[in-house]
């Protein structure tokens, strides 16, 4: 085998594909290269050598318990019991266990055998090499989709041989290429499909409809068994892609089909029930194992958004108004794994159902939906930062629906709870309002505190106080302290006679 095929696991040499045992038929990739007839004397074979081995693992745990039963009895029992006992105890020993091992290699009751030997036999069994047995562990959805396969392509005789042929080597080349990357994978498949389209058209001369339909079906046989090894493997950061945008939908839950210029309105009856079947389609999608179904789902999605967008305007719906529409079910759904989902169907798809029809431009739609969701800022909703950062933290909602807004049929509670959420968020303003101001007042304080401080400072500075002593009091009119005060002797009165 050369390395292209190698690679691909398509053209292969025609003496690859008979029997190892050179009997000349063609051998199965499934039974190990062997044609149907060796693989049944191989299979005997090996069985006939595992329960001959089992034989000999049984005697030889038979012995061990015995040498380990006597060790005991003789260090334990020497005293209290005779040497003739001892041997009739071993011999009774002895024959029950030959007759329990004989039992357990009788045609009826081989399968308890090995439950009864479970401790160590299981413990060898494991570390020997795998019997030729076939494991088929296939789902109850791999053995619908493979016999529905088989049915499809009787209807292309021998180009449907072909096909079976090219499928089942492909498989069987994946199933040794696990550690490749899902890159490398990817490219191995995509080169199988292009590989087995040209096989049809050019070998087979194959009409373009019936190679497409066949292609569909050669995806879905394919992608059905190599799902669990390809979808959201281990060695990729889809996983960690997945609960980012999920978290980030959650953080978005507030916004509202009026920030995303969305025209629906989900009050029309019919509307809100289109609305529903959008998410429960873009939802489904995680459970389809097909690239093709999870494809189909988003076509679904989309045309409920078209539907509901041409009843609300009673017009046709244009691309500027799918987009809005397209990211706000997304937001309201959260399907589960989309990042996973859409990296799956990129890379295992068949390309030329990606690259044309309607089917690839509503991929393409949902791939922008969610980039411009991780990248979703405030001027995307025309919005204030501070707002924006508000609505983000759980500070804050948007302003609830009016209660005259509400349709008739919408019960009294409804309208009452609405009517408390609006009311509790206008006092959750009214609050971080008052706080702020008053956060401001106490700021305004300590300023103007801090500048009648400076201001007084500057003053003393620039006029510096002095403080002079105190002068003497002066003294009395009347005291008898006069020299000093050079006034005049005070008037004596005076008595005339008469």
């Amino acid at each position: 085998m050369n390395l292209k095929s190698e690679r691909r696991g398509i053209h292969v040499d025609q003496s690859e594909l008979l029997c190892k045992k050179g009997c000349g038929y063609y051998g199965n990739p499934a039974w190990q290269g062997f044609c149907s007839k060796c693989w049944r004397e191989e299979y005997h074979k090996a069985r006939q050598k595992q329960i001959q081995e089992d034989w000999e693992l049984a005697e030889r745990l038979q012995r061990e318990e015995e040498e380990a039963y006597a060790s005991s009895q003789s260090t334990q029992g020497a005293q209290s019991l005779t040497f003739s006992k001892f041997e009739e105890k071993k011999t009774n020993e002895k024959t029950r266990k030959v007759t329990t091992v004989k039992k357990f290699f009788t045609a009826s009751s081989r399968a308890g055998a090995k439950k009864a030997l479970a401790g160590k036999l299981k413990e060898i069994q494991e570390a020997k090499a795998p019997s030729p047995a076939i494991h088929r562990q296939a789902s109850l959805e791999t053995d619908r989709v493979s016999k529905e396969f088989i049915e499809f392509i009787r209807t292309y005789q021998k180009p449907g041989q072909d096909i079976y042929k090219q499928c089942k080597l492909f498989l069987d080349t994946m199933s040794h290429k696990r550690d490749l990357s899902i890159e490398e994978q990817s490219e191995c498949a995509q080169d199988f499909y292009q590989n087995v389209a040209d096989r049809l058209q050019t070998r087979w001369k194959v009409p373009p409809e019936k190679v497409e339909k066949a292609m569909d079906e050669v995806e879905k046989y394919i992608m059905t068994r190599q799902y669990k090894y390809v979808f959201c493997p281990e060695t990729t950061d889809d996983e960690k892609k997945d609960l980012a945008v999920q978290k980030r939908i959650r953080a978005l839950h507030w916004v509202t089909p009026q920030m995303l210029c969305v025209p629906v309105s989900e009050e029309i009856p019919e509307v809100s029930d289109m609305v529903v079947k959008a998410i429960t389609d873009i939802i489904e999608m995680d459970s389809k194992r097909v690239p093709r179904d999870k494809l189909a789902c988003i076509t679904k999605c989309s045309k409920h958004i078209f539907n509901a967008i041409k009843t609300t305007k009673n017009e046709p719906a244009s691309a500027d108004d799918f987009l809005p529409t397209l990211i706000y079910i997304v937001l309201k759904g959260n399907p589960p794994r989309l990042q996973s989902n859409i990296q799956y169907i990129t890379r295992f798809c068949n390309p030329s159902r990606l690259m044309t029809g309607e089917d690839g431009y509503y991929f393409t739609n949902l791939c922008c939906a969610v980039a411009f969701i991780e990248k979703l800022d405030a001027q995307s909703l025309n919005l204030s930062q501070e707002d924006f950062d508000r609505f983000m933290t759980g500070q804050t909602s948007p302003k609830k629906q009016e209660s005259d807004t509400f349709s008739p049929d919408v019960c009294l509670g409804v309208k009452q709870m609405c009517k408390s959420l609006d009311l509790l968020s206008q006092l959750n303003e009214r609050q971080e309002r008052i706080v702020s101001e008053a956060k401001k007042l106490e700021k305004d304080l300590i300023d103007w505190t801090e500048g009648i401080t400076k201001e007084v400072e500057d003053i003393v500075e620039k006029y510096p106080l002095e403080i002079k002593p105190k002068s003497q009091a002066l003294a009395a009119i009347d005291s008898e302290n006069v020299e000093n005060d050079k006034l005049p002797p005070p008037l004596q009165p005076q008595v005339y006679a008469g």
